[in-house]
């Protein structure tokens, strides 16, 4: 795939649209609706992508687009708001030094991305599956080509526009979670399926496979399953590292001792967030969904996935408070889980530092009446149609606002959202499905700031 810089998609409309459009988008808010736009990316076999975004230092939304195939893995892309101009920035198999090796590529990044020193450093996964004895594996390799070589973190230089291969994880296994130290230079991520915690030195290029977190993980079966945490956060002071189990537990990484130890004193089992197997598949049980450090609190907030609440963890006491519920008003009123039962990754601090952005779900109503959704799912799948919502939350003066439910100009719904970008100005960046073809293809999509001008 050759790199190019191309105009977005709304550059090519003519005049008379992009009025209608703005005359749409107007009309849509005075009624508490959100216009999304769509930024074609020119990837037309881009998939569901979890995470895997951010927004640089230059201002720039940096994103990568998921693949299911074997032999086409994922690419990333830059996007300037300043040009309004999307750059292939590289294949991310190629990133990975494996361009015609034959092995599985690199099919995802399903981390947020992190920077340091002008670098954005990520990791890559795997998204070519099979489906052995009803669960998801690693896929398995198609004649001629040889197995996963594993999950990769890499380094991105935004100015000269290289990648830095620094490590591939052990086992042949992809790494479904990532966070960084970046005051002190330390990597760290969760490999899937059987979960190892892994942390890699940038300095030293030091990389150290501290073991399993929980059981087998998503590798194992019966008593041995547990659904792996997707958010590590970092208190920035002492460089602890902490993270959760689907049994509630939370689990803190010293960096002192370059050793893991469990949190005595409160954990993730609250009536509030429900009851659950953690044995059992198709829910992120008690794991926090996602999370990040509030700095003038030293606490951690994060959203509980199924639930949809809000928390507050204080590692130095150590407690989880309840919060709020940060759900959709629709969904509060129905009293009713959400249609994607893992809940949503779109949960992150806007560039004020004190306001929680969250992009969750809300039920769709047809004649008054609840659309209700399938009873069970497979893994990552949606149990039904829902609209997608904007939540904001302002910290310090603990106020929730749902700025309603996001469209396309076209009326169509975006969904199958689990990523989120804000940009310098406050615009909100995710990833979504743009389009109702067998199968759909994801890209950018940028939703106005709410908040802008307030």
């Amino acid at each position: 795939m050759r790199n190019r810089i191309h105009r977005s998609s709304l550059s090519r409309v003519p005049v008379l649209s992009i009025f209608l459009l703005i005359l749409f988008s107007a009309a849509a808010s005075a009624q508490g609706k959100l216009i999304a736009r769509i930024h074609d990316s020119g990837f037309a076999l881009a998939h569901d992508t979890y995470n895997g975004m951010g927004t640089g230092s230059d201002g720039r939304i940096y994103y990568v687009l998921s693949s299911e195939s074997y032999e086409v893995g994922a690419q990333m892309y830059c996007y300037d708001p300043a040009t309004d101009t999307i750059e292939h920035v590289g294949d991310i198999t190629e990133a990975c030094g494996e361009k015609d090796t034959r092995t599985i590529v690199q099919g995802k990044s399903h981390v947020p991305f992190s920077e340091m020193d002008g670098k954005l450093y990520f990791a890559t996964h795997v998204g070519y599956y099979s489906i052995i004895d009803g669960m998801e594996k690693i896929g398995i390799p198609p004649q001629g080509w040889k197995p996963y070589p594993g999950g990769h973190f890499l380094a991105y230089d935004m100015k000269t526009k290289k990648f830095e291969d620094l490590a591939t994880a052990p086992r042949g296994e992809g790494i479904l979670t990532m966070t960084m130290d970046t005051k002190r230079g330390r990597l760290y991520g969760l490999t899937w399926p059987a979960g190892h915690f892994l942390r890699y030195d940038v300095a030293k290029k030091e990389l150290k496979d501290l073991g399993p977190v929980s059981r087998l993980g998503e590798n194992g079966t019966g008593d041995d399953y547990r659904t792996l945490c997707r958010s590590f956060v970092v208190d920035p002071h002492d460089g602890s590292v902490y993270y959760t189990v689907g049994d509630g537990d939370i689990f803190r990484y010293r960096y002192d001792r370059d050793a893991i130890e469990l949190v005595v004193g409160d954990d993730m089992r609250k009536d509030y967030l429900g009851l659950y197997d953690p044995t059992s598949a198709g829910h992120m049980g008690y794991n926090w969904r996602q999370t990040v450090w509030y700095e003038p609190e030293r606490a951690v907030y994060g959203v509980h996935g199924n639930s949809g609440y809000l928390f507050r963890f204080d590692p130095r006491e150590p407690e989880v408070q309840i919060v709020d519920r940060i759900t959709s008003l629709p969904s509060k009123r129905s009293g009713m889980f959400d249609q994607f039962s893992y809940g949503y990754l779109g949960f992150a601090l806007g560039p004020d530092g004190k306001t929680l952005h969250y992009l969750t779900g809300g039920p769709v109503y047809v004649d008054g009446k609840r659309l209700a959704g399938k009873a069970t799912t497979a893994m990552g799948e949606s149990k039904g149609i829902e609209n997608l919502h904007l939540i904001t939350y302002d910290i310090p003066a603990r106020k929730y606002t749902d700025h309603g439910p996001i469209f396309f100009a076209d009326g169509r719904r975006p969904y199958y959202v689990n990523a989120i970008a804000i940009g310098t100005d406050g615009t909100v960046y995710t990833l979504s499905r743009v389009n109702d073809d067998n199968p759909p293809k994801t890209d950018l999509i940028s939703i106005p700031s709410p908040l802008r001008g307030r």
